[in-house]
């Protein structure tokens, strides 16, 4: 490493607002899609912001792992892997809903280790180091002490996959009887980060990948929440199914599963 342990989250940091930056400054703009599923979007945009991430991650730390969205994975060694999500959100982006961030994460040994979003245009900026307490915007950050389903409100996601989905609409609609109100906001990075921060008392989604994930989970995890499989078994980056929570509502949510 190039870096001390203790500026190792502020580089993360500084990269994520590059990045994000130049997702503002797009932002709006025509966008020419590209389709790497039926309904899963890509842009240049995408690829631009993935591109300066990588670029300065492999100037600055040439030994580390890379994991990224759009078809980047360079091992490296598995001491420190970094996971990228260079747009969290393209579908809210490409539709100018204001609700996306730059997502990156580093695992150190395959364990959560640092992780940051941002959201450019809201300017909130969420972060954690293993340790060191979860924070938005320098305020630091817990989750909510809701303890009963019917005062919580939760959010989650679909899948772009139909095979699963008569599966997700079926757990949504058990989960609907017994919560406050369920959200879907198209940002499973920021979902994390709001669970975190105690807006959300709980999240839970299917068929994601590791970079939709690994920077919210150090951030919640950080916060004081718990995350696991959806039927409760030690939470897999790499198996795609998350359910997080402030910790108090997890078993109940984890019923309805």
């Amino acid at each position: 490493m190039t870096l001390a342990r203790a500026a190792m989250l502020d580089f993360t940091v500084q990269l994520a607002k590059k990045a994000g930056n130049y997702l503002k400054e797009n932002f709006g703009k025509d966008l020419t899609l590209e389709y790497k599923g039926r309904i899963d979007l890509v842009t240049k945009i995408d690829r631009g912001s993935q591109d300066l991430i990588v670029a300065e991650i492999e100037q600055s730390f040439p030994d580390h792992s890379i994991v990224a969205e759009e078809g980047v994975s360079r091992e490296k060694g598995r001491e420190y892997t970094w996971f990228i999500d260079p747009l969290d959100g393209t579908v809210n982006y490409v539709h100018r809903i204001p609700f996306f961030c730059v997502s990156l994460a580093l695992y150190r040994n395959m364990e959560p280790f640092i992780g940051v979003c941002y959201n450019p245009l809201s300017g909130d900026v969420f972060c954690a180091q293993r340790g060191s307490g979860a924070f938005r915007n320098g305020e630091r950050i817990a989750v909510s002490s809701s303890s009963r389903l019917v005062d919580s409100l939760v959010v989650t996601g679909f899948p772009y996959s139909l095979a699963v989905l008569d599966d997700s609409i079926a757990r949504f609609t058990r989960i609907l009887r017994e919560v406050q109100g369920i959200r879907r906001l198209g940002s499973a990075a920021l979902d994390l980060c709001f669970v975190a921060s105690g807006s959300f008392d709980g999240f839970w989604e299917v068929s994601l990948k590791p970079w939709d994930m690994a920077a919210g989970v150090v951030i919640l995890l950080e916060a004081g929440g718990r995350i696991t499989g959806l039927c409760g078994e030690k939470f897999d980056l790499n198996h795609g199914n998350i359910l997080a929570s402030n910790g108090k509502i997890h078993d109940d949510l984890r019923g309805l599963m």
